[in-house]
């Protein structure tokens, strides 16, 4: 199953058909820009790099800049993973040891297709610690012609308009893009099932990705000697697992030698996976994402945005009051992000929620993760849309090609912005 596959599942807010097309033909055609607070500048512990990189996946340049200079992984902050497949700049702290040192240093490297810019110093970066991105994509290879995908563009965007915002879902990059597995890897992780997750991880392929053939071998005969001799050195993580399975004949504790950050995307994979389908339901069911319900658990804005933290539910007395707000721009109806400590919505959402949970035979308690407590997940609310800032489009004729620019909050997806208009699902 690819990521199409899987996205099939989940509506569209719009009825208007889509203009198609493909993103990411080439990395300069989907480039991202970092916007973090002024407040990471108030200390001085840490220098502060504008990391601008191309075909990299965020861990992976951070390691190689780590080892490069001598320090470890772990004394690299940064607030957000971005696209490998993309023109992305980010900012990064490096802390620990003498910092006039490190500076030489990391000014001193020469790494293909990274360019590293030193803006001043700060605190150390940590996931989550941005304000958001700006986007500048290019839609190409339109299923119509330029004039009618401009059309429909201004038309799906009247019906996005109505509807207070474009849903909210998480984008592929979240369940792998060819690989669509780690959703699937998480739910059995969730169930204390790491042998099933470690084959699932290991062996599963798509048929067109290097190290197809290692995976398929080791699918078809769980033999951790042959996999470690054929598993490409690329495939860091998954060689480390085997190493860790051979040393302790535990997939668990194979599992709990990957780096936190990669290991928890799992369970996130998977609490994303319910809150799409939440989301879909909600629009299945012809209920409103730019109005609340009776039930329905609201979170505040505060300049555009959502403080996921501080949230209400709505009760028949505050109703009125809520939407209100909601029409102000100060407060949005939320979806779940299902963990132990969850707060669940009441009425229409609340039955929505406890169907899903039902149907995936998934506790709150199984997200305490008590067989490998590093997975622990208390949970949380999510906006149900997204309303991006400064959106602006263009067509470029000689090209026949569609330009899209845009500011997102973080924790937000603009894949999930151009999936309603392409609706290439």
């Amino acid at each position: 199953m690819d990521y199409k596959e899987l996205f099939k599942q989940f509506r569209h807010l719009s009825k208007t058909p889509g203009i198609g097309g493909k993103i990411k033909y080439k990395p300069e055609d989907f480039i991202v820009e970092e916007i973090i607070s002024k407040g990471v500048f108030k200390k001085q512990d840490c220098l502060i790099y504008k990391l601008t990189k191309r075909k990299w996946d965020t861990m992976v340049v951070i390691k190689e800049i780590a080892k490069r200079i001598g320090i470890h992984y772990k004394d690299i902050g940064f607030a957000g993973t971005k696209d490998r497949h993309a023109v992305t700049t980010q900012y990064i702290s490096i802390c620990g040891g003498n910092l006039k040192e490190l500076k030489e240093k990391v000014d001193s490297l020469e790494i293909q297709d990274v360019k590293l810019e030193f803006v001043g110093y700060g605190k150390k970066l940590k996931l989550g610690s941005l304000l958001g991105n700006k986007f500048t994509i290019v839609v190409r290879d339109l299923d119509v012609p330029l004039d009618e995908a401009f059309e429909r563009t201004k038309q799906i965007l009247r019906e996005i308009k109505a509807g207070g915002g474009f849903p909210n879902y998480f984008g592929y990059q979240r369940f792998g893009e060819k690989r669509v597995v780690n959703h699937e890897i998480g739910k059995l992780l969730l169930k204390g099932k790491f042998e099933e997750a470690a084959i699932k991880f290991l062996g599963e392929y798509s048929g067109d990705m290097l190290g197809d053939e290692a995976r398929k071998a080791f699918l078809e005969s769980g033999d951790v000697d042959k996999a470690l001799e054929e598993f490409p050195k690329f495939l860091r993580y998954e060689r480390a697992m085997l190493y860790k399975f051979k040393e302790t004949k535990s997939w668990k504790k194979a599992f709990a030698v990957l780096p936190r950050p990669i290991v928890k995307i799992f369970i996130h994979s998977y609490q994303s996976y319910l809150f799409n389908k939440a989301l879909s339901r909600r629009i299945e069911e012809g209920l409103p994402l730019n109005e609340a319900l009776i039930g329905d658990i609201v979170c505040q804005v505060k300049k555009g945005i959502p403080l996921r933290t501080r949230t209400f539910k709505v009760t028949k007395g505050t109703l009125r009051m809520v939407n209100e707000k909601i029409k102000k721009g100060e407060a949005m109806v939320t979806g779940p992000i299902f963990g132990f400590s969850s707060r669940l919505a009441d009425g229409e959402m609340g039955k929505i929620e406890r169907e899903i949970l039902q149907e995936e035979g998934i506790s709150l308690e199984e997200f305490k993760m008590k067989s490998l407590k590093i997975l622990a997940e208390g949970g949380g609310r999510r906006e149900l849309i997204i309303k991006p800032i400064g959106f602006k489009y263009k067509p470029i004729r000689d090209k026949n090609t569609l330009i899209f620019k845009f500011f997102l909050p973080r924790g937000t997806y603009a894949t999930s912005v151009l999936r309603e208009i392409m609706k290439d699902h």
